[in-house]
C-alpha cells in the first residue's frame, strides 16, 4: 500500500445514517433536512476551528427509497438500474447537506464555499464480492415474485425473516475517479461534500467507464477519499459514543484508545459487528497504514471533542505514545 505525507489541518468526516434519518421517523424532506441542519452545525464548528473539512455520508434509507419509488411507477417510467439510484441519492442529500453546511458557516460569520461533487468509485470487475453478493438492498419480496425477479431480472435472491430480498455485491474501493478534481476544491478552501453512500461503483470496459450494480461500504469508502485528500485525520460519527467490546453482553467494555495491532486482533476475533462496527474499524486501520495520523470513532455531536481527545475511540498508529 502506498502511503502519503498527510496534512495535520485535512479532516475526513464520515457521517453515519443517523445524521440525516432518525429512528422512527418516516424519511420525509423535512425530517431529513431538521437533521442535516443539526449535522451542519457541527461540522461548520469544525471549520470555524481551521479544519479543511471533507464530508462523506451514508445513503442507505434513500437510495431504497428510489428503488421502491421504481418499483411502484415501473409501468409508468421505466426504472433505472442501482448505479442510477446511488448517483440520484447522492445528488438529493449532497443539495441538502451543501445548503445547510452553507448556510451554517454564514452563521458563524465564516463564508465558505461548499461544494457536493457527485463521486465515482473504481473496483475491479472481477472482485470476489461480485460472485458471491451479501448487500441488501430494495424491499422485501414474497417467494413467488422473488422467483419471477431471479429470472427475469438475473437478481440474486436471499430469504430472511421477512420474506425475500435482493441482495448485491459489496466491492473494495479502489479509486476515485474524481480524485484530482476533490483535492483541488480542497487546496482552494472548498468544503467537499464526496462518496456520498461509497459512491457510484464503476469499472472500465473497452476504454469507457461503466457503472456496476453494487453498493461500495461508505467507511472504506471513506478511507480511499481521505487517502485521495492527504488527510490526517478520519473522523467516523455514528450512534454511539465510543468502540465497545462485549458489545450488548453483562462485561461490555468502552475503549477510549486501540492501536492499529489491538485493532487487527479484536477484528479478527469477531468484536466487532460485520455490517455495523467492522467496516468502520477496517477502515480505520488502513487509513493509518496508508499513512494518516488518527482515526476517531464518536457520536454525531462530539466531533470537536473527540478531535481534541475527549470523546470517542481514538485508534493511533502502533508506534504512537497516545
Amino acid at each position: 500500500m502506498d502511503r502519503y505525507e498527510s496534512r495535520a489541518d485535512t479532516v475526513v468526516v464520515a457521517l453515519g445514517g443517523n445524521a440525516i434519518l432518525q429512528a422512527g421517523q418516516r424519511g420525509t424532506a423535512a425530517e431529513q433536512m431538521a437533521n442535516v441542519r443539526t449535522t451542519a452545525f457541527e461540522i461548520a464548528n469544525l471549520v470555524a476551528a481551521g479544519w479543511r473539512v471533507v464530508v462523506t455520508h451514508g445513503n442507505g434509507p434513500q437510495v431504497g427509497n428510489i428503488l421502491l419509488q421504481n418499483e411502484e411507477a415501473q409501468h409508468t417510467v421505466p426504472p433505472m438500474p442501482l448505479d442510477i439510484c446511488g448517483a440520484e441519492s447522492q445528488g438529493m442529500l449532497g443539495y441538502m447537506i451543501a445548503q445547510a453546511l452553507g448556510s451554517a458557516l454564514a452563521a458563524r460569520g465564516v463564508p465558505r464555499p461548499v461544494a457536493a461533487i457527485i463521486t465515482q468509485v473504481m473496483v475491479d470487475p472481477h472482485d470476489p464480492a461480485f460472485s458471491n453478493p451479501t448487500k441488501p438492498v430494495g424491499r422485501f419480496y414474497p417467494e413467488e415474485e422473488a422467483e419471477r425477479l431471479k429470472t427475469e431480472r438475473g437478481w440474486t435472491m436471499k430469504k430472511t425473516d421477512k420474506g425475500w430480498r435482493r441482495v448485491v455485491a459489496s466491492p473494495d474501493p479502489l479509486a476515485i475517479v474524481e480524485a484530482a478534481a476533490i483535492e483541488r476544491l480542497v487546496d482552494a478552501g472548498v468544503v467537499v461534500v464526496a462518496s456520498g453512500g461509497g459512491g457510484v461503483p464503476v469499472v472500465v470496459r473497452d476504454g469507457t467507464l461503466v457503472g456496476v450494480e453494487g453498493v461500495i461500504d461508505k467507511d472504506l469508502a471513506g478511507q480511499r477519499l481521505a487517502a485521495d485528500v492527504r488527510a490526517g485525520y478520519f473522523l467516523i460519527l455514528t450512534d454511539v459514543p465510543r468502540v465497545k467490546l462485549f458489545y450488548g453482553q453483562p462485561n461490555e467494555m468502552e475503549l477510549a484508545q486501540l492501536t492499529v495491532s489491538e485493532a487487527k486482533a479484536y477484528l479478527a476475533a469477531g468484536h466487532f459487528g460485520v455490517g455495523s462496527m467492522a467496516p468502520k474499524i477496517q477502515a480505520a486501520i488502513r487509513f493509518l497504514e496508508a499513512g494518516g495520523r488518527e482515526a476517531v470513532i464518536a457520536a454525531l455531536g462530539a466531533g470537536i471533542a473527540a478531535l481534541e481527545g475527549r470523546a470517542g475511540t481514538r485508534i493511533v498508529p502502533d508506534e504512537s505514545n497516545g
